[in-house]
């Protein structure tokens, strides 16, 4: 639209209805009959008004909601789809007020069921469009079928609008035709009707006016879309691209020029050209793929490089569609994109999954030698000193004997190392096959494996009745093992040691450090009459090879924390720790549900 009236509407509609009035006023002492049909009379021309006005704002919210569809398919804009939401309330308003205006006339009536049908297979078309395609659930043949059908259905619903249309004119036509002949009777009457036609015209020309501000307000609203999509391509470094191939001429947005390296406008698009962009080595295919978009009638997503004027070299992604105008032309749509970036980063995560399965291969030689080659010097060592007869040490000097003592020992404790070592490697390099379990019975497999300590240290373990989850097996029970060792070890001197373990079902809302994805939780707490230990190191007695104590007043290698923390990571969830010294401590566990 490019002509807008410029005036003040507001003071030239009350000088409209000021003469409007003076002019009803003569009129109705010597026309009041004539009056009241002219009266009758208006009704219904503002009737038919009406109901070309609602029907046209109901294919402006149909409009309104293809484009708002297309925009976020091409661009993944959310912004797109606000028409599209707020379209179906207007679609409901504007069939409301269409079914009180054609209450008396059955066949508009009849018309009006069939026109909603149709808008509503044209929504349900809408919402297949979308869903095949986002990129989760994907088909391109499915997104192609319901946007063939959804036009398909659109001229339907033109048609259908305008053939209410034309029988609102039918029906506008023969009533104006009553009109006029009533309204001849007498010159009187024929000018009354004329200045009460008058008086109608300047009320649709108020209307019109009105129309013309919302249609500047929805030009407005375009242009700001448009600088949107023009930004939207600059930031998601993609371009669009027409080309007629009827007429041969292509149309490149003005990001097309840039991804190219040029400025907007600076040289005119052709097949040719293009391709002169393209990297030597994909000149070839990217030629291929543009000749055979006639006979597949679609661009296939092809992957090439660009060279630019400054030699750099860019990648580039394509894809487009052919499609056919009502006059028969063949037009191209096509997207490129920029994925160089992407395409660095995929080159970066190659090598840096290179270096995983580096990594991977040199942690399994070293659970190979630690489970052969440093156990087999090991086992000879324990092997030897244990022939040394208490005959053999009598004879050897007490420096010599202490040797002998400090060397079982120190290979007692690097067997321990070595077992625990293997245990925490396993944790992550061993299958994970979760079976749904039940915990009491892992409770208790774990407490046979402690009966000696147990029994040792007349400890009591009282625990309530644990759930059945999805879990690894063996690594719960190595958890409940690793725990209750723990409190088992660090247990106060002439003090009977006391274990309680409680269950229960929680709402990850309630714990905001929880994984919100997951709404229930079950939280395992172990409670103890221990040591205990500052509450400074409640996160860092999880780390390997992390002891708050020396080696020589407590045994241990410092792993079993760290392969309980790796277990339950393993289980997606979640371990803590608290405590205060000589008050005990808590572990608290959270397992999903």
């Amino acid at each position: 639209m490019k002509w807008i009236p410029n005036f003040n509407s507001s003071n030239s509609l009350r000088v409209i209805f000021v003469i409007a009035v003076f002019i009803l006023l003569f009129l109705s002492s010597i026309a009041y009959k004539h009056n009241q049909d002219l009266n009758e009379s208006s009704k219904v021309v503002m009737h038919t008004y009406e109901i070309n006005i609602q029907l046209e704002r109901l294919m402006s919210a149909i409009k309104d909601a293809e484009t708002g569809q297309r925009g976020y398919i091409i661009t993944r804009n959310a912004r797109f789809l606000t028409p599209y939401i707020y379209s179906r309330d207007k679609v409901n308003t504007s069939f409301i007020t269409l079914k009180k205006l054609t209450a008396d006339n059955p066949a508009q009536q009849e018309n009006l069921r069939k026109l909603f049908k149709l808008i509503i297979q044209r929504f349900v078309s809408f919402e297949n469009c979308l869903k095949y395609s986002d990129p989760k659930t994907y088909d391109k043949r499915k997104l192609d079928n319901h946007m063939f059908g959804g036009r398909i259905l659109m001229e339907n619903i033109r048609f259908k609008v305008d053939e209410m249309n034309d029988i609102e004119k039918t029906y506008l036509k023969n009533r104006l035709k009553i009109y006029d002949d009533e309204i001849s009777l007498s010159p009187l009457f024929s000018i009354s009707l004329f200045l009460t036609a008058l008086f109608f015209i300047l009320l649709a020309y108020r209307q019109i006016s009105k129309d013309f501000q919302r249609l500047k307000i929805f030009n407005k609203k375009l242009l700001i879309s448009n600088g949107l999509i023009a930004e939207s391509e600059a930031i998601g470094k993609f371009s669009t691209w027409q080309w007629d191939l009827d007429a041969n001429k292509i149309d490149y947005s003005d990001n097309q020029y840039r991804l190219l390296g040029h400025e907007p406008g600076s040289f005119v698009p052709v097949k040719e050209t293009f391709l002169d962009f393209v990297h030597s080595d994909d000149k070839e295919n990217v030629s291929n793929s543009i000749e055979g978009i006639l006979k597949n009638r679609q661009l296939p997503f092809v992957y090439y490089k660009v060279v630019l004027p400054s030699h750099e070299i860019r990648y580039f992604k394509s894809t487009g569609k052919l499609l056919t105008d009502q006059q028969g032309s063949k037009i191209l749509l096509g997207i490129n994109f920029d994925i160089t970036d992407e395409h660095l980063l995929n080159i970066e995560l190659q090598e840096r999954n290179k270096e995983l399965e580096k990594s991977n291969k040199e942690l399994a030689s070293f659970n190979h030698v630690a489970s052969h080659d440093l156990q087999e010097p090991l086992r000879k060592i324990q092997t030897f000193i244990s022939r040394v007869s208490d005959a053999d040490k009598a004879v050897m000097s007490q420096s010599a004997r202490d040797y002998i003592s400090k060397i079982e020992v120190s290979a007692k404790r690097m067997r321990v190392l070595i077992d625990d070592l293997l245990l925490f490697s396993r944790t992550n390099t061993t299958k994970k096959e979760f079976i749904k379990s039940n915990l009491n019975e892992l409770l208790e497999s774990a407490e046979s494996e402690l009966t000696e300590v147990i029994e040792e240290k007349s400890a009591v373990i009282m625990a309530t009745k644990l759930p059945k989850l999805l879990v690894i097996p063996y690594q719960i029970e190595q958890l409940f093992i690793n725990l209750i060792g723990n409190s088992l070890k660090y247990s106060k001197p002439d003090t009977i040691p006391a274990i309680t373990i409680d269950c229960a079902k929680v709402n990850s809302s309630d714990y905001p450090e929880l994984d919100q994805n997951i709404k229930k939780f079950y939280k395992i707490t172990f409670t103890d009459n221990g040591m205990g230990f500052d509450p400074q190191f409640k996160e860092t007695i999880f780390i390997l090879f992390q002891r708050l104590h020396s080696k020589t007043d407590y045994p241990g290698t410092g792993i079993g924390l760290a392969i309980c923390k790796k277990i339950v990571d393993n289980h997606k969830g979640y371990i803590m720790a608290d405590s205060e010294p000589d008050k005990g401590s808590v572990f608290t566990i959270f397992l999903p549900d």
